[in-house]
């Protein structure tokens, strides 16, 4: 179309030989001009040539973390260079998910895998990755920490210490911070022009975990030392329990696994346990089955306090973003132990 187009404009900017040329009559001087303004026209439609895109451009690079709080953890790494995607829907528990067909394209689809690592996708991570097929990137956010010994008297297994490592490290902002660091140091390395920005941003990012850090202690003083007393629906809460100065009296599932389930002696232990301790209430995490701590609420008298946000974020309030997580769930145990 472009080049009928040309020939004919051509043929009238060029159709008067030079020998027979003579003034042109107005209307001819209208075409002449408008043919002209056509021709440079044209020329201004040639697709430019290729550059190569200068340290500011956006690199071609898909990123996915597995769990949506790893993914606004990356994004707040990112900020505008690169857009984060989580593997996982919110509300999903990394424990127990099974990979749709959907997600195994997502991840034969994207350069950057970003996983927390430690044991928390095990149940699916390799057999997704062998399913995707490829290479990738993968970060591990977790790598370089060690897993928490449980305290004497902690779990409900009468002194028995589970040999599995706790995963559960970014209940604790400044194990977040140790996050924030390897995926900084993982995109730098993917995407060495942005290393500025990762930088930059990461350090933002980590000031902001501090004050977090800062701001749980402060709401935990509000509960007396002897009410410290957590007891949570699976191991979960142990490194925030360490950081802020509780004791876990034991957990509903004992195991760091949701997909664990009690016997019914471990039941019978952990109700005893809970009567000697003087515990105030039960934690449950989103989209646990409340069935059996309502029993030993039951049994004991105490309150169960549901909805805590561990392992996702969610879609607007209460817990949008991984520190508006952690600052809910702060709150729903301040309120329940003051």
């Amino acid at each position: 179309m472009q080049n009928s187009l040309w020939h004919r404009l051509s043929s009238l900017c060029f159709s008067q030989p030079v020998a027979q040329a003579r003034k042109p009559v107005p209307h001819q001087k209208t075409i002449a001009l408008l043919a002209a303004c056509a021709c440079f026209a044209l020329a201004g439609c040639a697709a430019p040539p290729a550059s190569t895109p200068g340290p500011g451009a956006q690199p071609a690079l898909k990123v996915l973390a597995v769990e949506t709080f790893l993914a606004d953890m990356a994004q707040n790494v990112a900020g505008e260079r690169l857009k984060v995607e989580p593997l996982l829907a919110r509300n999903v528990d990394p424990h127990s998910f099974e990979p749709a067909p959907g997600d195994v394209r997502k991840v034969a689809e994207c350069n950057v895998l970003i996983v927390n690592g430690a044991g928390l996708e095990a149940g699916f991570l390799n057999r997704l990755l062998q399913s995707a097929g490829g290479k990738r990137q993968i970060i591990e956010a977790a790598a370089g920490l060690t897993s928490r010994t449980a305290r004497e008297g902690e779990l409900v297994e009468s002194g028995e210490q589970h040999h599995e490592g706790d995963p559960h490290f970014w209940l604790n902002p400044l194990h977040a911070i140790h996050y924030v660091e390897n995926i900084r140091d993982g995109l730098s390395k993917a995407d060495p022009q942005g290393a500025k920005a990762y930088a930059e941003n990461a350090e933002a990012y980590i000031a902001r975990l501090r004050q977090l850090d800062s701001w749980i202690a402060e709401q935990v003083q509000q509960i007396p030392e002897e009410r410290r007393k957590l007891v949570t629906n699976h191991e979960s809460f142990g490194y925030y329990a360490d950081r802020y100065g509780f004791t876990i009296i034991g957990t509903v599932i004992p195991s760091v696994s949701t997909d664990a389930a009690p016997s019914a002696q471990q039941v019978a232990r952990l109700v005893e346990r809970i009567k000697q301790a003087g515990v105030k209430a039960i934690f449950l995490e989103t989209g646990s089955n409340p069935h059996m701590a309502q029993q030993i609420a039951r049994e004991t008298g105490i309150k169960v306090v549901t909805e805590l946000y561990t392992h996702s974020t969610t879609d607007g309030p209460p817990a949008p973003t991984y520190i508006d997580m952690l600052r809910y769930d702060t709150q729903a145990i301040v309120a329940a132990l003051k």
